[in-house]
């Protein structure tokens, strides 16, 4: 018997290396160490169809964040933004009663009513894109910028 696993489809977990553009973060595990998790600074981000709530939102590099993101809409939705995912020293995705850790993340899906935490340290400096993959969501404009200072 199959069980439904949470709300989310955490997609491309497998470390990427040599992967197109930049490689991601060397040593992510000891910068995730060595942050201070207690002053993490919670962001959220609203999905509603066709956008993302803030569509922009800005960082700073070497401190840690959480990253909540909810689907509103009635349609599932990605996340991607695979240069900014590169671009930071993961500690784990969360959704419902699952925690994902890997060195680097390509996109999330979230289903409609879902919620996705995710929990990084900003590294690299540089304006990101983030944008949803399917069909012509991006297009309609679903997209947005995460810039790191």
């Amino acid at each position: 018997m199959y069980k439904r696993i949470g709300v989310v489809m955490l997609a491309g977990i497998v470390p990427v290396m040599g992967a197109a553009g930049q490689d991601p973060i060397r040593d992510g595990e000891a910068i995730v160490k060595a942050a201070d998790w207690k002053q993490a600074q919670r962001i959220e981000v609203r999905i509603e169809e066709y956008e993302y709530a803030p569509d922009r939102i800005v960082l700073e590099a070497g401190k840690p964040y959480k990253l909540v993101i909810e689907n509103e809409g009635e349609k599932a939705h990605y996340f991607t933004a695979p240069e900014f995912y590169k671009a930071v020293a993961w500690r784990k995705a969360e959704a419902e009663k699952v925690e994902v850790k890997a060195p680097y993340f390509k996109a999330f899906e979230i289903k409609p009513g879902g919620e996705l935490e995710l929990f990084f340290v900003a590294v690299g400096k540089g304006s990101f894109p983030v944008y949803c993959t399917i069909d012509d969501h991006r297009d309609r404009g679903m997209e947005g910028e995460i810039v790191v200072r």
